[in-house]
């Protein structure tokens, strides 16, 4: 069964400049309770991509797809009134920056009280007992005198701490955490982490983690989808990834991880990913690629097939020798 079903996702936004494609063809299905991590670079189409899905892109957006379904629902014909009982009940994000996702003129309390009262046939009592509930559960001390704080008397993790209580508030069936960890020290990064693992454990629901740390994803993913410029240039299960990358971008992410220096000086990957007005012809990454030639600068990459990842590259990677038979 998949709960999420994505097909050739497009978003491209009007600009002066013209017409700027920020995801490009982006496949993704998510079974129930499944982990997936999407991963790149800042501006690889991550957060864009998933916010067409929840269908919080501005007008300035235009999105297609072959497919865009949740729970077999089309979510590109659905009505809007259908689509908002869908969005923040069984389909739900934390965004990536929390002290500027929360509401700064509404109490803590009132801000989730509000998520409970348009998706739950709760009363006022118990959405009040339901919201202390709640914010006890991510691990927040004395949880009913918090209910009136105001987001600025928050710290950081804290603040983050109260998405994660409003975006599980209705037990969602997808969970979207857009880098969770943002911003955050190391020790309440992985108070934070654990803290959402054991939420998708216990509660039973697919997770999709967006994020540019590879770290993160080694120990929280079972799949992985590898963005760059808003292209999909990969995905894998998570081990046959770190294993055997297929793309030179995913090789290189790998690469960079200081566990893999062994002491030694951390690669870096050269340029940046393109923006708008300096897209190369060929493959989006031959100008920072160690393999790139004549072909790759000239000619649009192909779809491997599976086995190798579903590479989008012409020279993959690690490829078996029973595929190239």
């Amino acid at each position: 069964m998949t709960l999420l079903d994505v097909k050739n996702l497009s978003v491209s936004f009007d600009t002066r400049s013209g017409p700027f494609r920020a995801v490009d063809g982006l496949d993704l299905h998510i079974a129930p309770g499944e982990v997936v991590a999407i991963v790149g670079e800042s501006g690889s189409g991550k957060s864009v991509a998933m916010l067409a899905v929840m269908g919080l892109l501005p007008d300035s957006a235009t999105v297609t797809a072959d497919r865009l379904e949740f729970e077999g629902k089309d979510m590109l014909t659905l009505p809007p009134s259908e689509r908002r009982k869908i969005i923040g009940r069984d389909m739900a994000m934390i965004f990536q920056e929390p002290m500027a996702s929360l509401n700064p003129c509404f109490t803590v309390g009132f801000q989730i009280k509000e998520m409970l009262r348009r998706h739950t046939q709760l009363d006022r009592a118990a959405r009040h007992r339901r919201a202390i509930a709640l914010l006890g559960m991510v691990g927040i001390s004395e949880p009913e005198r918090r209910l009136s704080a105001f987001p600025h008397q928050l710290s950081g993790g804290m603040s983050q701490r109260v998405m994660i209580a409003m975006a599980t508030s209705c037990n969602p069936k997808l969970l979207i955490a857009d880098e969770p960890t943002t911003a955050l020290d190391v020790t309440i990064q992985a108070q934070i982490l654990e803290l959402l693992s054991d939420l998708q454990r216990d509660e039973g629901m697919a997770l999709v983690l967006i994020t540019h740390d590879m770290g993160v994803v080694a120990e929280t993913a079972e799949r992985v989808v590898v963005q760059y410029a808003g292209l999909q240039v990969e995905r894998q299960p998570v081990r046959d990834l770190f294993r055997t990358p297929h793309h030179p971008y995913t090789a290189a992410l790998l690469a960079a991880l200081p566990d893999r220096s062994r002491g030694a000086r951390l690669p870096s990957i050269p340029g940046m990913v393109p923006g708008q007005g300096d897209r190369p012809s060929g493959c989006q990454f031959n100008p920072r690629c160690p393999y790139a030639d004549d072909r790759c600068r000239t000619i649009d990459p192909p779809r491997q097939p599976d086995a190798l990842g579903g590479a989008l590259c012409h020279y993959p990677l690690n490829v078996p020798a029973k595929v190239t038979a």
